[in-house]
């Protein structure tokens, strides 16, 4: 992977407000690739630690945690509730309601 997608994830990952919520996919496209979701999560696992990107904010597209360990996903509804974040009985986010609207996507990179 090349590391200045990784570095324009962290961009946008750092850009999604308190309170807001952003889906792997929408980063994916703002980081200008579409359709690589699955390479912010890469990106979000391989991040140094010193970043302190606001991970928790990354949510999948159905508005659920997509983390595979139970209490890391405790840890992101936790983080997220305290900025306000609410969830459904199902575990959801309405999107409609918390997802970062964010800036334009930038250039499809090359």
């Amino acid at each position: 992977m090349s590391s200045k997608l990784f570095e324009r994830i962290y961009k946008v990952v750092s850009s999604i407000p308190e309170g807001k919520v952003a889906t792997y996919g929408q980063v994916a496209a703002l980081a200008g690739h579409p359709g690589a979701a699955r390479v912010v999560g890469w990106a979000l696992h391989s991040a140094p630690e010193p970043l302190a990107l606001p991970w928790h904010r990354v949510i999948s597209a159905t508005g659920k945690s997509s983390l595979p360990e139970r209490s890391a996903r405790q840890l992101q509804r936790a983080l997220l509730e305290q900025e306000g974040v609410r969830f459904d009985r199902q575990g959801r986010v309405d999107l409609a309601t918390f997802q970062w609207q964010g800036h334009e996507p930038a250039p499809k990179a090359s």
